[in-house]
C-alpha cells in the first residue's frame, strides 16, 4: 500500500501556512501521537483498550490527512485485539510517514 507523506506536510501547511519549521514540529507531534496510539494497541489486554487505541489513531490520521492510515486504523478497531498482520501492517504503514 503506497503512502503519500506529502499529504500530511500539504495539511499541516493549509493549516499553519508557510512555515517549515513548524510544519515539521507538527509533523514530528502527529508521529509521536501514532507510535503511541499504534503502543496502546500493542499493549491491549482487552478488546476496549484496543478498539480505544485503534480509534485514536483514525482520529489522529484523520486530522493530518492520512486517510489510508485512517481507513487501516478503522478497519483494526474491527478485528480481535493484537491480530499479528494487522499489527504489522499498521506499523508498517506508521513508520512510512
Amino acid at each position: 500500500m503506497a503512502y503519500d507523506p506529502g499529504a500530511i506536510d500539504a495539511t499541516l501547511a493549509a493549516a499553519v501556512g508557510d512555515e517549515p519549521a513548524l510544519i515539521a514540529e507538527l509533523r514530528e507531534a502527529f508521529l509521536d501521537s501514532a507510535k503511541r496510539a499504534l503502543s496502546a494497541m500493542i499493549a491491549a489486554e482487552d478488546g476496549e483498550a484496543w478498539r480505544q487505541g485503534a480509534w485514536r489513531l483514525k482520529g489522529l490520521a484523520a486530522s493530518f490527512g492520512a486517510i489510508r492510515l485512517m481507513a487501516m486504523a478503522g478497519e483494526a478497531a474491527g478485528v480481535a485485539p493484537g491480530d499479528l498482520p494487522t499489527l504489522r501492517r499498521l506499523r508498517r504503514a506508521v513508520e512510512r510517514l
